[in-house]
């Protein structure tokens, strides 16, 4: 990462989200600081590369309830707890909805380090899956309307012949429509693109859609 990750520590004890911030700065990292959930709710964090440091119990808007309100909005930032009161309901709920770590207060240096850099892993594995997924559902997007038809029939199994005459045209035009969606799909064969359809969720679209 050429910019340093953000860590966002929430946290209503201000003694401690000064000494979070100064073992975060420490080893590199920006730190943006909310004295409570609604604080952070009031100016959202961004999708830059980062994590939440998320004190369970607050006045106001506690943790967990803040983590579900950020997955409402969208916002999938890992979040890694910080609790001097854990127990073991509220670390399954928090583990249930998503969240990456789950860490009693007081917290030794190394742990904290460790965490926020398996939040960040956690959070590069989820940026490059979104991209990969992006720029196939951009791929899809180039087919013309035609060549997504044939598309969806060629990832269920249908030979050729069987295409060109479910669509009512010939076996050579279905070869060129194969050929072009290939090379706008930038794959070698049938494997990767069933591979394509499979993980944007088109095969079981396309196996739901009732047979003539």
């Amino acid at each position: 990462m050429n910019v340093a990750p953000i860590v966002h520590v929430v946290d209503d004890d201000a003694s401690f989200r000064t000494a979070i911030a100064r073992v975060l700065r420490g080893s590199g990292y920006q730190v943006a600081l909310y004295e409570s959930g609604n604080q952070l709710l009031d100016s959202p964090p961004s999708a830059e590369p980062g994590c939440i440091l998320l004190d369970l119990q607050m006045s106001g808007v506690d943790g967990l309830e803040l983590q579900d309100r950020l997955l409402a909005l969208g916002h999938t930032l890992p979040i890694v707890f910080l609790t001097g009161h854990g127990d073991i309901p509220s670390t399954v709920r928090a583990i249930k909805a998503g969240a990456q770590d789950f860490l009693s207060k007081p917290i030794p240096r190394t742990t904290l380090l460790n965490a926020v850099a398996r939040a960040l892993a956690r959070y590069m594995e989820m940026r490059e899956q979104q991209d990969r997924m992006s720029a196939m559902r951009s791929r899809i997007a180039a087919l013309t309307p035609r060549e997504k038809e044939v598309f969806v029939l060629v990832v269920r199994g249908k030979l050729n012949k069987q295409i060109a005459y479910e669509l009512g045209t010939s076996e050579r035009t279905i070869k060129a429509h194969r050929g072009s969606i290939m090379r706008k799909l930038r794959v070698g064969s049938l494997a990767g693109a069933v591979s394509i359809a499979e993980r944007l969720g088109m095969l079981e679209a396309a196996n739901d859609t009732p047979h003539a």
